[in-house]
């Protein structure tokens, strides 16, 4: 595959499955890229929100567009293997081979959605960890490969206990899903009755091999021009406690160059760095890595070929800084200075130092101000 061939690719991917997806899904354009941006990596994707969020249907539409099968399924604390890989075929085992009939099943699967992924249970979690990790199924003697373009999964939770973790961590990328802003629902409305209306396959004219060919390029795209400055972002990152593994920041380089290749680059540039936006382990940690990793690209010449979500706005909330700097005030009232407490206040204010300047920005560092001063107040000062 020629350069021309791959800008060409990816202009097409753009053109018949993401935007398309984007008109019909208001006000998802960034799980959309997101989904774009695994499905090129070959990496997995992970949508934390409640239901009725329409993960299930971006996931389904996506498939449609490039005619591809879809498994999904709603995991219980009581799924069993055969119900996700299927059951011993019948025929075979009166012959005496255990093999596994997988039509139609996950292994056959071009993409696969878990709904509530965190209720796996131990009977299924090392065949799951091994599918999403190695894109290998097995089961006895049987080993098949997983041709599985990407795996989603979905919950309404974060992850609690270490098998679960585990679970969770073979999802490179996550992304909030949420309900719509309400000055948007109308067009919610209109864009759902359209799509109800309307064939998604229609346009598309892209196809699963297609895009298992596109896969292929990842590995051949330049990531030097952006090294020095993906190591030093790994390090701020690690430092802000956050738990990126080697192997994660390995894994990682997938994904930025398939930020670069879906710009039609085999070079990438510094604002692909963007998707490290989208590694955070607990939902407090979210606007501290948008703002690292905000710092990062700052500095960075933008350009025409960038991706559209690099540059995104995600200045901090002042309504979610302030609620937080309301909890840290109530922890104090009730439990004193500890430090929890203080943990919770410098994160609230490294965010503080990336809201615009103004007079929220002016009047929360007076709250911050006023609540070090308790912090730091001796127990026995009334």
């Amino acid at each position: 595959m020629t350069p021309d061939t791959i800008a060409d690719l990816a202009q097409r991917f753009a053109r018949e499955v993401l935007d398309p997806l984007k008109n019909a899904f208001v006000g998802k354009d960034e799980i959309i890229d997101l989904m774009g941006i695994s499905l090129a990596a070959r990496e997995n994707l992970f949508l934390f929100g409640p239901p009725g969020t329409a993960k299930s249907a971006l996931v389904h539409s996506l498939a449609a567009r490039i005619h591809g099968h879809t498994f999904d399924y709603l995991l219980s604390r009581f799924t069993e293997p055969n119900e996700l890989f299927g059951p011993f075929d019948i025929r075979r085992l009166r012959e005496g081979d255990l093999v596994t009939n997988t039509d139609g099943m996950l292994p056959e699967a071009d993409i696969v959605f878990l709904d509530e992924l965190l209720n796996a249970n131990s009977a299924i979690l090392n065949s799951l960890l091994m599918a999403l990790n190695e894109r290998i199924f097995r089961r006895g003697r049987e080993t098949r490969a997983i041709p599985a373009l990407f795996f989603a999964g979905a919950s309404n939770h974060l992850p609690e206990d270490d098998a679960l973790r585990a679970l969770f961590d073979r999802f490179l990328l996550r992304v909030r899903c949420g309900p719509v802003p309400e000055n948007q629902l109308a067009q919610v409305l209109s864009a759902g009755w359209e799509l109800e209306k309307n064939d998604v396959r229609q346009a598309a004219t892209l196809t699963a091999a297609d895009l298992r060919e596109f896969q292929k390029f990842i590995r051949g795209v330049d990531l030097s021009p952006v090294r020095s400055a993906y190591l030093e972002l790994i390090l701020k990152l690690r430092h802000a406690g956050m738990d990126i593994s080697d192997r994660r920041a390995v894994r990682l380089q997938r994904v930025i160059a398939a930020s670069a290749l879906l710009c039609g680059r085999q070079a990438a540039r510094v604002m692909d760095l963007w998707v490290l936006r989208h590694v955070w382990d607990r939902e407090e940690q979210i606007e501290v890595i948008e703002s690292i990793v905000a710092a990062s690209l700052a500095s960075a010449e933008q350009d025409a070929a960038d991706h559209p979500q690099a540059h995104a706005n995600r200045a901090p909330d002042p309504d979610v800084l302030a609620r937080g700097l309301d909890e840290v005030e109530a922890r104090l009232a009730r439990d004193g200075a500890d430090t929890a407490a203080a943990d919770e206040l410098r994160s609230l204010a490294n965010r503080l130092d990336w809201l615009a300047a103004g007079i929220a920005k002016d009047s929360l560092a007076e709250r911050v101000a006023g609540l070090w001063k308790k912090i730091a107040q001796p127990a026995n000062t009334p």
